[in-house]
């Protein structure tokens, strides 16, 4: 038994070494430290070993274990293990009695009155199954909303007769199991601020483990720490550190006080807890979140996902971070959805585990990043898919960190023969700052991944879809629309905001955004731009969703090409001889060139020279191929060199600082000449950004010295002229002298569905002001426009509409409305012909919102032909809230005209659904009714 395991230690130490020499395994060799076994290496020693020794070893193996001599151990405890095919999979629980559905407390404004309320309502029904694996299986314990209100309530009395006081933080640093839930509600209870921290991932470390977190513990000022009892051996240096801190508490210990009812209330606008970012280095940031802010991404996420009774959300993400805390946890809370939850340990350690969870129990929504979806794709034998069932699985989130299309087709390709279906694909962007969820895609949807031309986006900055035999296309996964509520937006290096396809900086604004870092003044001033917060992430917006290209702090720039790492890091990382996901790409400051450097820093068990050098080469070319130009600088370091967060991200900024103090091992240099040249190419694409810039600027003053004294003009002919109709053909000649002067072209597709003759509706979307000086230009002099009228406070917007026309209604006061629609329908009747804006208003931001029924009375009572009609891209030209205009396309989409079936209340509902189905279809923008989205 002992040489099996000793063999299968060094056959995969042999083959992660790749070429070197064989290295020496003994009893006590270190799996870190001598072989370097990572997590991903530790759960595939897992499973050889129990292929090899035909046990099943329990997941905390994958932790436990430092040397051999462990294994062996563990190894000679473990129980024989059954025929693959027959364990692989557990038999699907039967259905749970159908429960009445109790709704959710939609007037709770904080936490605990959402934990009350199905407490009160429903406490014996069950909230979450918590799942551990074990030598015999996985093992189910249940808790009820009752039972957690109670245990909740005895901690809070722990924390108070400790001597608590509302507002006071503790820091919770506990495992996934019964006792952190009861602690998270006891603090909220008590009155304090939970502050969530990774526990160590091995006891032996417990004590290094403290000392890295009490910076965060320090920042929080937290008084207390619960944890497990192990930790309290280390108080005394804990207490040294950080001066706030009382006492480390277990839950065992708080929950002997009797429970008594919360003496503290909490409000909307206090903190529901610190959500501290893994990536914080120096000074930590602690996200601040609100009860409000949390319920209203909760809501909002329920509304995007159409969360149903029947949904199960199966879950091992660590609940110290915001999409295990609140994207899987307080999300099944408020909708009363089955949450089962397994160990982040067990699922690393038997990945399978995960997939079996959601089997066994119909899960239905379930989470993960993308690495979770690369280990199942490439990491489970084959025989423990035999039997397994995914097809209850609607909603596979992948998040928080970047989405690969490629690993969603191998997890796709992989498990369809498991009835797992690809439009359960959901690619999602978010952030503590926003809470957890930012945009999410439409439901089942499926993956949407955009090709583009990689050249131009580096050069240009422009997503420009790439050429279908383009094979060095870059692909960048969609990330949907912004959350019913919350607004997106791209904007530059000096805030202006862009347009479509254009690359920049992500900012987002809403009401689960946060309002700043906790004790950190200097990060929340850097936080906000306006009312605008911006997330660090560059991206772009194609088709209304958005689509993330990396990291603002890393990206780099050489010669004027902007370089995305991401990318490049995978495919070094592929290369036999470099640990996968142990590289990093980071741009350092060439004071020489004018520019930045590109440092490659990888990871290597190789330790001959003729090995290395012919690993720098592949490395070389490799990013020859990815970026345009070799690398300036390619380093490579042993194993666990490169840096990394709690949650496993890469840390260029810390790798790129000991790079510049000398601290890493120095690789190749390029020439002077290279650094010349690049000099150039840097000053040229300066230049060309400056004069782009400036030519905007200059064409948005041309387009208003165009327009103001075409719209004086026009003022002075709709005064003189007699008749409406002489009247609008005079304007409808300045619009279209405008369009064409200011060089905006129109493109009209489909006039053959606009009747010649005869009244006619003309209904339309509405997306910028530009949209009814577009219409004026191309729609039949003969239809007159409806307009709000609110446009009559303004004296000339009155008299230029007025003379032409134009029929302002009431949207406010319910009495003016329906006379004005009445009036309406009445002049249809009788033949006059008219253009709307069934929306009744505009918004910035991309999405289609509901349409008002006037326009669609007005046609049924008339019985006339309706035109639905398509515009796109007046809101790339202006925008809602800007007044510089910019170059652009300008299409109109006239679909087929629908015949009312009807002249009553419900055939002009009809005509107004069929009509909204044919914009949406051809307007290119998202449905934000569905998701919600309300007029102003």
């Amino acid at each position: 038994m002992a040489a099996a395991v000793l063999e299968t230690v060094a056959a995969l130490a042999r083959e992660t070494r790749t070429g070197g020499a064989a290295p020496q395994v003994g009893l006590d060799t270190t799996l870190e430290r001598d072989l370097g076994f990572d997590s991903l290496e530790r759960a595939e020693l897992l499973l050889r070993l129990e292929r090899a020794c035909g046990v099943r070893l329990p997941a905390r193996t994958l932790v436990d274990a430092e040397t051999p001599r462990d294994l062996i151990r563990a190894v000679q405890a473990g129980g024989a293990q059954a025929p693959a095919a027959a364990t692989a999979v557990a038999a699907p629980q039967p259905a749970p009695a159908p429960v009445p559905a109790a709704g959710v407390p939609e007037q709770a404004a904080t936490l605990v009155e959402i934990l009350e309320w199905h407490a009160r309502v429903h406490g014996g029904r069950t909230h979450l199954t918590l799942l551990t694996e074990t030598d015999a299986g996985p093992v189910e314990r249940t808790l009820t909303y009752g039972e957690l209100h109670d245990d909740a309530l005895r901690v809070a009395a722990g924390l108070v007769a400790r001597g608590l006081e509302p507002g006071q933080a503790v820091a919770i640093m506990l495992p996934t199991s019964i006792e952190f839930f009861a602690a998270f509600f006891g603090i909220l209870l008590a009155g304090g601020v939970p502050v969530p921290i990774y526990p160590p991932a091995r006891r032996s470390q417990l004590e290094e483990h403290f000392r890295r977190q009490s910076k965060i513990i320090d920042n929080a000022l937290a008084t207390m720490l619960v944890t497990v009892p192990e930790a309290h051996a280390v108080a005394l240096l804990l207490r040294a550190a950080t001066p706030s801190l009382r006492e480390i508490v277990s839950v065992a210990e708080l929950r002997e006080a009797p429970a008594q009812p919360p003496a503290w209330r909490p409000g909307p606008r206090d903190i529901a807890f610190l959500q501290y970012t893994s990536g914080s280095t120096g000074q930590p940031k602690g996200v601040v979140l609100t009860h409000a802010n949390v319920l209203a991404n909760i809501r909002a996420i329920g509304r995007a996902l159409g969360i149903r009774p029947t949904d199960v959300f199966v879950s091992w993400l660590p609940l110290y971070h915001d999409m295990g805390l609140i994207g899987a946890w307080f999300g099944t809370l408020y909708f009363a959805v089955p949450f089962v939850v397994m160990s982040p340990t067990d699922f690393l350690g038997r990945p399978v585990s995960w997939l079996r969870a959601i089997q066994r129990h119909r899960g239905t929504l379930s989470a993960g990043p993308n690495f979770a979806y690369e280990m199942c794709a490439t990491r489970i034998d084959d025989r423990a898919l035999a039997g397994l069932d995914l097809s209850s699985w609607r909603v596979a989130f992948n998040g928080a960190e970047p989405v690969s299309p490629d690993t969603i087709a191998r997890f796709n390709a992989r498990f369809a023969s498991c009835g797992f279906d690809p439009r359960a694909q959901m690619p999602v962007y978010g952030l503590a700052e926003s809470a957890v969820g930012l945009s999410f895609p439409p439901v089942f949807r499926g993956a949407l991944v955009d090709r583009v031309d990689r050249a131009a986006l580096a050069r240009s900055g422009i997503a420009t879809p790439a050429r279908a035999e383009d094979a060095q296309a870059l692909r960048v996964v969609a990330c949907g629309h912004a959350l019913p509520g919350h607004e997106i937006r791209v904007v530059d290096a000096t805030g202006r905001e862009l347009p479509e396809r254009h690359e920049g900086r992500i900012e987002f604004r809403g009401p689960s955004a946060t309002g700043g870092y906790f004790r950190n003044p200097e990060a929340t001033r850097g936080l906000f731009d306006g009312d605008w917060l911006q997330t660090g992430d560059l991206g772009y917006v194609a088709g209304g969703e958005l689509h993330l290209t990396g990291r603002a702090k890393d990206l780099i720039i050489r010669g004027g090409q902007h370089i995305h790492p991401q990318e490049a890091e995978g495919a070094i990382g592929s290369i036999a001889g470099v640990r996968k996901g142990c590289v990093t790409v980071f741009g350092v400051p060439d004071r020489t060139a004018g520019t930045e450097k590109v440092v490659v820093l990888a990871e290597t068990r190789e330790t001959d020279p003729g090995r290395l050098e012919a690993l720098r080469a592949e490395i070389a070319a490799t990013g020859l191929a990815l970026l345009g130009a070799p690398p300036d600088d390619i380093v490579l370091v042993p194993p666990h060199t490169v840096l990394k967060t709690s949650s496993g991200k890469i840390r260029r900024a810390a790798c790129s600082d000991l790079y510049q103090r000398g601290m890493l091992r120095a690789g190749h240099v390029r020439l002077w000449p290279q650094l010349v040249r690049l000099a150039l190419i840097g000053a040229a694409a300066t230049l060309r950004r400056s004069l782009r810039r400036a030519g905007d600027v200059l064409y948005g003053a041309y387009a208003w010295a165009l327009f103001v004294p075409l719209a004086l003009a026009a003022l002075a002919l709709v005064t003189v002229l007699p008749g409406p109709a002489r009247r609008r053909h005079a304007v409808t000649v300045l619009a279209r002298a405008f369009l064409a002067a200011a060089r905006i072209p129109v493109q009209v597709a489909g006039a053959e569905h606009l009747p010649p003759a005869g009244p006619i509706t003309v209904v339309a979307n509405h997306a910028s002001y530009l949209d009814g000086i577009v219409l004026l230009a191309v729609a039949p002099e003969r239809c007159a426009f409806v307009a709000k009228r609110e446009l009559t406070r303004n004296p000339l917007a009155r008299l230029l509409l007025g003379r032409i026309g134009t029929r302002f209604v009431e949207r406010f006061v319910v009495e003016d409305s329906v006379e004005a629609a009445r009036e309406l329908a009445a002049e249809a009747a009788q033949g006059t012909s008219f253009v709307f804006f069934p929306e009744g208003t505009l918004r910035r931001e991309p999405g289609l919102l509901p349409f008002h029924l006037g326009a669609f009375q007005a046609a049924a009572a008339a019985g006339a032909p309706l035109v639905p009609v398509a515009i796109r891209g007046t809101r790339s030209v202006l925008r809602d809230g800007q007044w510089r205009p910019r170059r652009g396309v300008i299409q109109i989409i006239v679909t087929p005209a629908l015949v009312p079936d009807g002249s009553d209340w419900a055939a002009a509902v009809r005509l107004r659904d069929r009509a909204r189905a044919a914009i949406l279809a051809a307007c290119g923008e998202p449905d934000l009714a569905a998701r919600g989205g309300r007029g102003a």
